[in-house]
């Protein structure tokens, strides 16, 4: 940190940079949704439908400095919990181009996995949203996702994976 002097001749630190993100760009890279129910007809007797929403995140950094892409995919799969076929499936990668500074190297993998996935995530849901109603259903308006718990739980699958490595490697 940087000091300053005060007008009594007292040191006073200077507030570190702020961190800053700007998005550049955002895309679909990928989106398909295929309905079910079109191509096969609609299930016999009562129709309950039961949705599962599954998110997996990915990021690496560009060629110019400070700016990485973040990729988010979505797949969204809608059952009829009576009989247990699908009535649709919905797919999107959904990703941004984020100019970021002033975070850490050591904090910038949480930022990029939770911050970034977060200021996408309005988008996903409109776009999720409508193509579930284009595609003759109900629209789908998908809940937030909590972004911090699924890098909780990804950071405790590696710890989990490291710790199986090496006692895999002693059976060899």
């Amino acid at each position: 940190m940087a000091e300053e002097n005060t007008p009594n001749g007292a040191a006073q630190p200077q507030p570190a940079a702020q961190p800053r993100m700007q998005i550049l760009a955002q895309f679909i890279r990928d989106l398909s949704f295929e309905n079910a129910v079109a191509q096969k007809g609609a299930p016999e007797g009562e129709v309950l439908p039961e949705i599962t929403v599954q998110v997996s995140l990915d990021a690496r950094k560009r060629g110019t400095e400070n700016q990485y892409e973040v990729i988010t995919k979505y797949r969204v799969t809608s059952t009829n919990k009576t009989e247990g076929s699908t009535l649709f499936l919905a797919e999107l990668d959904y990703g941004g181009v984020f100019q970021i500074d002033g975070v850490p190297q050591d904090q910038m993998h949480p930022f990029l996995m939770i911050e970034c996935p977060r200021m996408l995530f309005p988008f996903v849901r409109r776009i999720v949203s409508d193509m579930t109603r284009d595609g003759g259903f109900p629209a789908f308006n998908m809940d937030p996702v909590d972004f911090v718990a699924l890098y909780r739980q990804e950071l405790a699958r590696r710890a989990q994976a490291a710790q199986a490595a090496p006692a895999d490697q002693k059976l060899s």
